[in-house]
């Protein structure tokens, strides 16, 4: 059944996949975004480019902070379902820039779950973290898990936000709403500033990669259409009347050393990897590594791109973008 689904964070990198991905099952859409300067607001654009062709998309640029604008965006549209992409991301900017980072993923979440609520929208489905998770001892990472040790203050307003959207479901008895932990996304249009777009840009041009520690951290990779696919299932599991808030955590399940990404990288570019060693990071994590048993058997996930296979594809789209010019990432 086609569906009326408002996206912020639209034009981002998952945010824009999420919305092909909605058009394409024949969903009515309505994307917010900002366009702020994080990163070159002209790749968010081009992100959107093919669903700005669709009549059935269309583009609010807005900030979640903005009541009023955010109000405004939802009434053109009257939406079954948000989907809230929108977060100022980063581990280590957010070291940098706490309140603001507070103030856009907690207040902006606050004044989106307000909105909807207040026009009796009944369903919602909330991007997290895994970095909520901290340096968990436990692994694989369990929804179940505490999470109240966060290592960073994007971390810290990630589980904010979580908590914001169990406040919500507890006040509004016909709200729904499901948050997804998201591990280490990856894919085309990945933003220029994480480690394996900004990796490739490197070892491309023969600079030499930046490696915090001794390359054993590992992470959780997850291709993107696997994430979208997670979020589909999301969708569909906030028509269930029994949902209040419900968390799941949406990775490939599998991990991978950053020398062993490097490793892949370099054989997707057929070029060796020049290594500037230096010392770990504040508000690094040391692994990452999902449970996602829960998503398996109630969101109908299934994880079907493994790095080995990502990681070509992601250079595949690296190289058909950059032999066209920065400004044509999309």
């Amino acid at each position: 059944m086609a569906e009326r689904v408002l996206v912020t964070g639209a034009a981002g990198f998952i945010g824009s996949h999420l919305v092909d991905a909605l058009l394409a099952r024949g969903d009515r859409v309505l994307g917010v975004d900002n366009f702020d300067d994080f990163y070159d607001p002209a790749i968010k654009r081009a992100n959107i480019a093919a669903a700005r062709c669709s009549s059935a998309f269309t583009m609010a640029e807005a900030d979640v902070r903005d009541p009023a604008a955010l109000g405004a965006a939802m009434d053109t549209i009257e939406p079954d379902v948000v989907v809230h992409m929108a977060a100022r991301a980063g581990v280590r900017p957010s070291i940098a820039a706490p309140a603001l980072y507070a103030d856009v993923n907690v207040r902006g979440t606050a004044a989106l779950l307000d909105a909807a609520r207040a026009r009796g929208i009944s369903r919602a489905v909330v991007a997290s973290s895994s970095s909520v998770y901290g340096n968990a001892s436990r692994v694989p990472f369990s929804e179940d898990d505490a999470a109240i040790s966060p290592v960073s203050p994007y971390a810290a307003t990630k589980r904010a936000a979580e908590l914001l959207c169990e406040t919500f479901a507890g006040l509004e008895p016909r709200l729904r709403i499901v948050s997804l932990r998201f591990f280490t996304v990856y894919g085309p249009r990945q933003r220029p500033d994480l480690a394996i777009h900004k990796f490739a840009a490197l070892i491309s041009s023969g600079r030499p990669i930046p490696v915090y520690g001794d390359g054993s951290s590992s992470r959780d990779y997850t291709y993107v259409t696997d994430t979208v696919q997670g979020v589909l299932g999301a969708i569909e599991r906030t028509r269930d009347p029994e949902v209040r808030h419900e968390v799941y955590n949406l990775g490939e399940s599998q991990t991978t050393t950053l020398s062993e990404l490097i490793a892949l990288l370099e054989d997707a570019l057929g070029r060796k990897a020049m290594i500037d060693r230096l010392p770990p990071q504040a508000g690094d994590v040391s692994c990452t590594f999902a449970d996602i048993s829960r998503a398996r058997d109630t969101l109908g996930y299934a994880p079907a791109v493994p790095i080995r296979d990502g990681i070509p594809r992601f250079v595949a789209w690296f190289r058909d973008t950059a032999g066209r010019g920065a400004a044509a990432l999309r």
